[in-house]
């Protein structure tokens, strides 16, 4: 899987030297957190934050080459929220696979899918189009882990953004009210003048969050149209 700028990824941290954070990235290689990138603010003592082995989440700041630089302190608590989970279903999905395909094989396996895509996108396919899953472990064993992910009870995560709109248009409510008609398929909640909740409950984390992106930039080139003025204040 390719490392993009931007990417959200769960780390292990390897070692701390000078003012440097050396962390092995799950599945990719190894990255570099600055100690500016650990934390806004004086950092006191650096281990109240990282110590070898801790688990942490990273965004990836910049690709240079090999050198990958990372931060520890821009990554928002719902982002951490959802890597986690993800991870932990990751987990749960390898032991789906080694109940089939043994210890061994499934070290294998994981090994080429990692080389597709990450296995939390790649099993989740799988579910509902199992063909590229049957090319690497053959279609027998393909449906015996697809039967139990389905008989799987999937757990269901909130995501949530906030959003601003406002207008000094004579018909402003009307325009409001009109715009937020046309959102569908999410549940909006008025929290004070001009600021409105959205949220939508989903079993696939990451193609719901990328639906909820892709919505809100329609949206915000749907509001210039039409006088409205619209920001994301909670992504």
């Amino acid at each position: 899987m390719e490392l993009e700028e931007g990417d959200i990824v769960l780390c292990t941290v390897d070692r701390i030297i000078g003012t440097n954070v050396f962390v092995k990235i799950k599945n990719d290689g190894e990255g570099c957190i600055v100690f500016s990138e650990i934390a806004p603010g004086r950092i006191r003592n650096i281990r109240n934050y990282v110590i070898p082995k801790k688990k942490i989440v990273c965004k990836i700041l910049r690709i240079s080459g090999d050198r990958i630089d990372l931060s520890l302190r821009r990554v928002t608590q719902k982002e951490q929220k959802e890597i986690k989970e993800i991870d932990k279903q990751e987990k749960s999905y390898e032991k789906i696979l080694e109940s089939i395909l043994g210890e061994e094989k499934t070290k294998d396996v994981i090994k080429k899918i990692i080389n597709i895509e990450d296995i939390y996108n790649f099993i989740q396919k799988a579910k509902e189009n199992p063909k590229e899953l049957e090319k690497i472990i053959g279609k027998e064993d393909t449906k015996k882990i697809v039967d139990i992910l389905k008989t799987q009870k999937a757990k269901k995560i909130i995501l949530k953004k906030e959003i601003s709109l406002t207008t000094t248009k004579p018909n402003g409510i009307k325009l409001i009210k009109d715009f937020l008609k046309k959102i569908e398929g999410v549940e909006i909640k008025y929290i004070s003048p001009g600021r409105y909740s959205l949220k939508k409950e989903s079993e696939d984390i990451k193609k719901t969050d990328s639906e909820l992106k892709n919505m809100l930039i329609n949206l915000e080139k749907d509001a210039k149209k039409n006088g409205v003025e619209f920001s994301i204040l909670k992504k």
